[in-house]
C-alpha cells in the first residue's frame, strides 16, 4: 500500500477491535468524512480546537491525508478513522500522537466520534482495539490521555478501558477558543486489564 508516495509496511494495516476496525484515512475518504463531521458539528466543538474556515474542503483533507502519512513515516504520530465492520461505516477517527521513543516509549491517545454513533460503545472498543496496537505492535510502555472535566462520557470510556486518572493540569489545551482545564489520564503496558462482563462495552 502506498500513500503520495509513502510506503507503508504491515505495521500500519488495519486495527481489528469487536465489530470495528482502524486504518488510515484515504482521499477516497473525504465525502463521508466531510459529511459525518459537518452533522456532528454542534456536537463536537464544545471538545475540540477551533474548527478553521476550510477544515471541511477537499483541499483541506487531502493535506490531512498527506500530513498523516507522513507523520506515520517520521514515527511521530499514529492517526486511523474507525469504521464498523459489518457496513463499513466511518464512525470516528482515533490517534496516537505525541510519540515519544528512547526512554519514554509514550503517545498520547486522541479521538472523536460522529454524533450518529456516540454513547453506542463504537469508541471503546476502538480505544481497547488499539491498546493492544500500541503496545505489542508499536512498543509503547505508557499511553496518555486528557479530558475536559465536564466531559463524563469521556471520562467514563478512559476509566472503563483501564486508564488512571494521574493529575489535573491547568489551561492545558485551547478548546473552542479558550484555555481550559484537564483530567490527565495514563495507561501502563504494566497495568492489569480492567474487568469486564461478557458483552460489556
Amino acid at each position: 500500500m502506498a500513500l503520495f508516495g509513502v510506503s507503508l509496511s504491515r505495521r500500519y494495516l488495519p486495527v481489528r477491535g469487536e465489530g470495528v476496525y482502524l486504518r488510515l484515512s484515504e482521499t477516497g475518504d473525504y465525502q463521508e468524512w466531510a459529511e459525518l463531521r459537518e452533522k456532528s458539528r454542534a456536537f463536537l466543538t464544545p471538545w475540540e480546537p477551533l474548527w478553521p474556515a476550510d477544515d471541511l474542503t477537499r483541499a483541506s483533507f487531502r493535506n490531512r491525508v498527506r500530513r498523516h502519512a507522513d507523520e506515520m513515516a517520521r514515527d511521530e504520530a499514529y492517526s486511523f478513522f474507525v469504521f464498523r465492520e459489518e457496513d463499513d461505516a466511518l464512525l470516528g477517527g482515533l490517534s496516537l500522537g505525541h510519540v515519544r521513543r528512547g526512554v519514554s516509549q509514550a503517545a498520547t491517545l486522541g479521538y472523536w466520534m460522529g454524533e450518529p454513533y456516540a454513547g453506542r460503545g463504537y469508541m471503546s472498543r476502538a480505544v481497547r482495539a488499539v491498546i493492544g496496537y500500541a503496545f505489542k505492535i508499536q512498543g509503547l510502555h505508557r499511553i496518555e490521555a486528557a479530558c475536559l472535566p465536564s466531559n463524563e462520557p469521556s471520562k467514563r470510556l478512559l476509566e472503563r478501558v483501564g486508564f488512571q486518572q494521574e493529575g489535573y493540569a491547568r489551561a492545558y489545551l485551547n478548546i473552542n477558543g479558550q484555555w481550559r482545564d484537564h483530567l490527565l489520564f495514563a495507561l501502563l503496558e504494566s497495568d492489569p486489564p480492567p474487568l469486564r462482563t461478557p458483552g460489556q462495552r
